[in-house]
């Protein structure tokens, strides 16, 4: 009993600095995930090592600065040295976040990246500095299917998508842009996404109408089947309506969720007829009182749910229409009133309250050591 006592005893500093230095990186028992944050002064780096096994990849850096890593840059290095590393890597999802990255080792990255099997790539939280230099004859695009920026400043300003476009390979499908620091782009320089389908600008509140004919750059997304506008500073369905038909955008699906819209548009506003091709709209959380005017004459979805409709829409007032849902609007439950002006009571079902809130917020270390190598 007294040797087992003392063995406890001198386990007890390992337990208490277990616990108190938790360990950078942590891999599920899968090797599935693995997820990094590098949140000390001075990380160890090597810690990373541990993810080369797992097929979905977070890294963190908590603010810090990677410019010490350009001092190891060869900007003559050839990426194909870590060709073959690269490849037998099994990761798909990558997401990198919370740093701040010059451009000349994101774009060293993306080339060691363009050898592996990489799907989907997303970055959060980044101040990207200085200018991303032009892609060499001899590399090869980075073939994403999915790109996703979330709070990203670029240097160089509404170019920013051009330079990058340029480190990917035409096949994009999924683009996912939201906090934007400059949602409009220098379409002049931005060739067109011959395969992407799905744009998400959601959480651009400053866009606007105006801002979306820019952002759409005309004719670039000939592809395109869902649009997300969710909390972009849209105002009526009918200024959508002409910003899409100005950028030569024929969406399928189109998401103007948690935006504050009007129901009626400027009456001198010239009138918009939609493109044939939509079929799904959602307008949900958008506080509307009554049915916007202006809505496509046909829709196989219409979702006006959580907004404050204080009785059913009568059938004139709706496009024909396979699916309506109208769940948590006030006329639906019993108790629930529109607000008079100057009261506290925003009219909002509760449920729908609670929801909203939860809305818009709405091999690794062998990339990075690859990525100091070459630029």
């Amino acid at each position: 009993m007294e040797r087992a006592s003392c063995l406890l005893l001198l386990l007890l500093p390992l337990v208490h600095v277990s616990a108190t230095t938790p360990e950078p990186c942590e891999l599920d028992d899968e090797h599935f995930r693995c997820v990094c944050n590098f949140s000390e002064p001075h990380p160890d780096w090597s810690e990373a090592f541990q993810c080369v096994s797992a097929v979905e990849v977070e890294i963190r850096v908590g603010g810090l600065s990677l410019e010490p890593f350009l001092t190891r840059v060869d900007p003559d290095a050839n990426p194909r040295q870590y060709a073959d590393t690269v490849k037998a890597l099994r990761v798909r999802r990558l997401t990198v976040g919370a740093a701040q990255v010059p451009a000349q080792l994101l774009v060293g990255a993306l080339r060691v990246l363009a050898y592996s099997r990489l799907q989907e790539l997303t970055l959060e939280d980044l101040e990207i500095t200085g200018t991303m230099p032009p892609l060499p004859l001899e590399a090869t695009g980075l073939a994403l299917s999915s790109l996703r920026l979330r709070n990203v400043s670029w240097a160089t300003g509404r170019s920013w998508l051009a330079e990058l476009q340029q480190w990917l390979k035409p096949g994009l499908k999924v683009l996912s842009i939201a906090q934007a620091h400059s949602p409009a782009f220098s379409c002049e320089q931005v060739r067109a996404f011959p395969a992407l389908t799905s744009l998400d600008l959601s959480d651009n509140p400053g866009l606007g109408e105006r801002g979306l004919i820019a952002a759409l750059c005309p004719h670039k997304f000939p592809a395109l089947q869902n649009l997300a506008l969710r909390n972009t500073g849209m105002e009526t369905p009918t200024g959508v309506c002409a910003a899409l038909a100005a950028a030569g955008v024929q969406p399928h699906s189109l998401d103007l969720s948690h935006n504050s819209l009007r129901a009626t548009a400027n009456p001198s506003a010239p009138r918009c007829m939609w493109s044939s091709a939509l079929n799904s709209l959602n307008l949900s959380f958008a506080g509307l009182e009554q049915v916007p005017k202006g809505l496509p004459a046909k829709l196989r979805v219409l979702d006006l749910s959580c907004n404050r409709l204080n009785r059913r829409p009568r059938p004139d007032e709706l496009p024909q229409v396979d699916n309506l849902t109208l769940d948590g609007n006030p006329f639906l439950v019993p108790g629930t009133a529109l607000p008079q002006e100057g009261s506290m009571n925003s009219g909002v079902v509760p449920a729908c309250a609670r929801s909203t809130l939860s809305v818009g917020v709405s091999g690794t270390l062998v990339l990075l050591q690859g990525a100091r190598g070459f630029a």
